[in-house]
Formats: structure tokens, sequence, C-alpha cells
């Protein structure tokens, strides 16, 4: 199965460090960071999860949870939670998802048979409450994620979903944002009080709003 933006997210019961959980239950009405490791006791894959979990308090303020997966079985995702825990200086705070049977990994296309036909690649997925899937990014095994990225992309994805905005080149919170092409330039002092420059009748800015 391929995914793409705006499918629903495939709903699973799957064994996780936190015990066995129903994706969608689980979820309830938060937003989700799905994403997959190629195996158990890697390096990068190490500094991901401890990266994560250094994270949590950026999720939660944006209303998102963290799930993990990789191939490898329970037993050993417990394993490597304590050096995860060790070496990142952290605590896992989130469920690792033990998908020895593959069927998560299938139902979400993170084995890619090019690259490897026994492990998944770095899989990121951003599914909303209504359970869409709202980014999809695939890194190969050997490169880390940028996990600053992910909440930036968050930030863009929380605000355009409340606003009629848009977010230009290497925006990040609190800077100024694109007004849709769709408000005609006579209706953005009413629906933008905070004004906007016209670079060009295509490209106009103005202040985020929410800020």
């Amino acid at each position: 199965m391929s995914l793409r933006l705006g499918d629903t997210a495939p709903n699973f019961v799957a064994k996780t460090t936190e015990g066995e959980i129903d994706f969608y239950q689980w979820l309830g009405s938060s937003w989700a960071l799905l994403f997959s490791h190629p195996a158990d006791y890697t390096p990068v894959c190490t500094t991901e999860l401890g990266m994560t979990a250094k994270l949590k308090d950026e999720f939660e303020k944006r209303n998102v949870k963290a799930i993990a997966l990789s191939v490898d079985p329970l037993d050993s995702h417990m394993g490597w939670v304590n050096d995860i825990n060790e070496t990142q200086n952290t605590r896992v705070n989130f469920p690792i998802i033990a998908d020895a049977d593959k069927k998560v990994s299938e139902l979400y296309d993170m084995i890619h048979p090019n690259a490897n036909n026994n492990f998944t690649v770095r899989s990121v997925f951003i599914i909303d409450p209504n359970k869409k899937v709202r980014l999809i990014i695939t890194y190969p095994a050997s490169t880390g994620r940028n996990f600053h990225e992910i909440l930036r992309v968050i930030d863009s994805l929380q605000l355009t979903d409340g606003y009629q905005v848009a977010t230009p080149v290497n925006w990040e919170d609190g800077q100024d944002v694109v007004v849709a092409p769709a408000i005609p330039t006579s209706e953005i002092p009413a629906k933008f009080p905070k004004g906007f420059v016209e670079v060009k009748p295509y490209l106009r800015l103005t202040p985020q709003p929410n800020k």
C-alpha cells in the first residue's frame, strides 16, 4: 500500500514498549509523529530516539504524540531503550512499536526493497486528529532526521489549518507568512488587520496572524 498526502492513515493494533495499543484509540484527538527505524541497536537511530525524548515538551505544546517503529521484537526494544537512556542522557517517553511481522511496515509502505528487503527506511508521517496523512518524508538509512524541521512543519500545518495563509521558504514560527492567492487584495485588510506588503499581486506577505 502506498500512502499519499490526504489519505486516511491506516489503523492497527500492535505491541509496543508501553503495552499493546490500538493506534486510533491511542491517538485520540492528537496529532501523531509516526516514524520508523531500520533496526534496533543502530547508532543513528539511537540518537534520533534520544532527541525525540528530549523534545517531548515541544511535541506536547503542539498536541503531538510521538510513536516509533522497528521490525525487531519487543524484548530487543526493551534492551535498546536502556541503551538510549544511558547514551543520550534522557528517558524514552513514547512507545516503540515491535513490528516483527512487518504488518505496520507494510501498511505504511516503510520497506523499500531496492534499499533493503528486510528493514524499514527512515519514514516520517505526520497524521492529524482526523487521521489524515499530512506529511511524508523518507530518509535513507544513513541519514539522521532533523527533528527541528519536523517541528517546523507541524507549526506550519497547524497555522495554515487555521488561517488562509501559506509559509514561505525557510519560514520559522513568528515570521511573516504568505496570504493565500484565493484572497483578493482588497479583502486582506479585513482578514489580516496587522497589515500586509504586496511584493507582487500574487505575493502578499502579512505578519503571522496568531502571534
